[in-house]
């Protein structure tokens, strides 16, 4: 019951398994306690009618009120350990789910970040796993207990009499089947309601970060006309896939019941023949008023159950992406970062072609091409932010993809165009570049970014809050926190991207002195679209459509002519330009 295909169709740990097995057992456990209840008002019911028809003496209250009293204390423990079961185990299981979910995410290559919407990995992470914990503790320890309690008196109540017995439970394959055969018509509503949802999650997302667009741009009406008909949209989906799911249900608990029916029906019948007596009847129609029970919420979660499939696939999605692995040693000799005849490829598009460089240790080397040349894609497999497709990336001789990723960074620090900070202070985001610095190896950084002068105007110094990705800051302020951070982290590679882009001539000089302290010693792959920024490197690597165009010192590809020299030429025409 509880197989292999089981745990991959829930999605569910091997601890999990172990959980829905408790579950069950419990749930079995409570039914038959339940049943044995009704086991003794039949027994009372018996002795008072044959006192009422034979005259027999009425029996002591003692034994009565004993087991009446077990009978609470066995129910009361029962239903304790069931909650603990279905319902305390869960909540572990659910809490284990997302620390293993976002543990996969943090493993898995930035290439599966671009092409899952972030929106949608935080339904994965919070909705998914939610409805999957209302199956895990609602649903499958009750309706399998219920499968195994309902074969067990089922049994009984043959022994008893075949014909009641099949009269009081032929509703129940009945209506399951009736269910079961439904799940893909569930299945498919789960599917359309989900990506209506998304679309929801997708438009109020993309609203709050551009607020400032759909502002300035007067498009206010327009863009909440569309994220309402998105809402609208939703929510007929929803209530369309609950009336059907609705249907399917209410038919098969109607099914069902009409056992009540067919047993009084057969019962009675059977009384005028004068094959069984009155008490016997009794005994059956007590049985179906708890036989019932245990499938009334099964039966009204089961589509629950179905519609999960969808909610099972996505996070099962995660837990089979392949991860980015490899040795926990990094011992490169020197720094040297070699691309030999690298290739990559987006899906099926490939943007790098058989690229080969060197980028020597102490020295910078430059990546420059027109956009979409894939400069940025170079720094990143660098990196191994992403993996190659063909050929290799060594620093100091090692291959990069026999390297543990959070390894092999321990060797890089990296300042990026689009800092990323976060909603703590000033001294927390610049200790994010090494765990554990002191408060002194903090301001010894900040001061070597040029970063104490703004710093020193904040209302609490170093323990300034500054907001969500830095939102009290200016984009110089926030890029001077990016190179601090690099400066504490001090690691012998040092990637680049369009650092000083964004940045006014003030910031951008204040920046590039903070740079020039960084970058000593160290192997260092910047790119660049601004010509004048690379004119001091040691070595320039041409792009041109992902492969390379060109590549030597500055001065010799300027002699050389092609690409380079036209990006110069272009970049100083353009900086002539004038207003009017």
């Amino acid at each position: 019951m509880f197989s292999k295909e089981f745990q991959h169709k829930y999605a569910l740990t091997d601890q999990g398994v172990q959980n829905t097995k408790k579950g069950t057992l419990w749930t079995v456990v409570v039914n038959l306690v339940v049943m044995g209840g009704m086991g003794i008002l039949y027994l009372l019911m018996r002795s008072f009618m044959d006192t009422l028809t034979d005259g027999a003496p009425l029996p002591g209250a003692v034994l009565p009120v004993l087991l009446v009293v077990l009978f609470v204390l066995l129910s009361f423990l029962t239903h304790l350990q069931q909650y603990k079961a279905t319902y305390g185990l869960v909540y572990d299981e659910v809490r284990d789910t997302r620390l293993t979910l976002a543990e996969r995410l943090r493993k898995l290559p930035l290439g599966y970040f671009g092409r899952r919407d972030l929106a949608d990995l935080t339904e994965t992470i919070m909705g998914d796993v939610n409805r999957m914990e209302h199956v895990w503790s609602h649903v499958l320890g009750y309706l399998y207990g219920a499968y195994i309690s309902t074969a067990i008196i089922a049994v009984c109540l043959v022994v008893y009499d075949w014909r009641l017995a099949i009269a009081c439970l032929w509703g129940v394959p009945v209506a399951f089947g009736l269910l079961f055969g439904s799940r893909k018509i569930a299945a498919r509503s789960s599917e359309t309601t989900k990506a209506a949802a998304l679309q929801v999650s997708d438009g109020i997302q993309e609203a709050l970060e551009n607020v400032r667009e759909i502002r300035a741009t007067n498009q206010e009406e327009r863009y909440l006309a569309g994220l309402n008909d998105k809402i609208d949209r939703h929510e007929k989906i929803t209530i369309r896939g609950e009336l059907t799911n609705g249907l399917f249900i209410n038919a098969a608990s109607v099914i069902m019941r009409l056992g009540v029916a067919t047993t009084i029906l057969v019962g009675a019948s059977r009384i005028l023949a004068g094959q069984i007596d009155f008490m016997l009847l009794f005994l059956f129609l007590l049985v179906i008023t708890r036989i019932y029970a245990p499938f009334d919420q099964s039966l009204a979660l089961i589509a629950e159950m179905f519609l999960s499939q969808v909610s099972a696939d996505r996070i099962r999605e995660i837990y089979e992406t392949p991860i980015a692995e490899g040795a926990e040693t990094f011992n490169p000799q020197g720094h040297d970062i070699v691309f030999d005849h690298v290739t990559f490829s987006y899906g099926q598009k490939e943007v790098l072609h058989d690229v080969s460089f060197t980028a020597r240790e102490g020295e910078v080397t430059a990546l420059v091409g027109p956009s979409g040349s894939g400069k940025s894609t170079c720094a990143r497999l660098a990196a191994r932010l992403w993996d190659v497709t063909g050929g290799a990336i060594r620093v100091g001789g090692v291959d990069i993809a026999t390297v543990d990723p959070e390894v092999l960074l321990t060797d890089y620090s990296m300042v990026f165009q689009d800092v990323v900070l976060f909603d703590d202070t000033v001294m927390e985001n610049i200790r994010l570049g090494k765990r554990g610095a002191t408060d002194e190896a903090v301001l010894a950084a900040a001061r070597a970014a040029n970063c104490e002068e703004f710093i020193q105007r904040l209302p609490q110094g170093y323990n300034t809050p500054i907001g969500e990705n830095g939102a009290r800051l200016s984009g110089g302020e926030r890029q001077r926190i990016s190179i601090a951070r690099a400066l504490l982290k001090d690691a012998p590679i040092v990637l680049l991207d369009e650092a000083t882009a964004s940045l006014d001539v003030e910031n951008e000089t204040k920046v590039q002195g903070a740079l020039s302290r960084l970058l000593r010693g160290k192997t260092v792959l910047v790119i660049a679209h601004r010509m004048r920024t690379v004119a001091g490197a040691d070595r320039i690597v041409v792009l041109e459509n992902g492969r390379v165009a060109q590549q030597g010192s500055p001065v010799a590809l300027m002699e050389q002519g092609g690409l380079y020299r036209r990006m110069v030429e272009l970049q100083n025409e353009s900086a002539r330009w004038q207003l009017g």
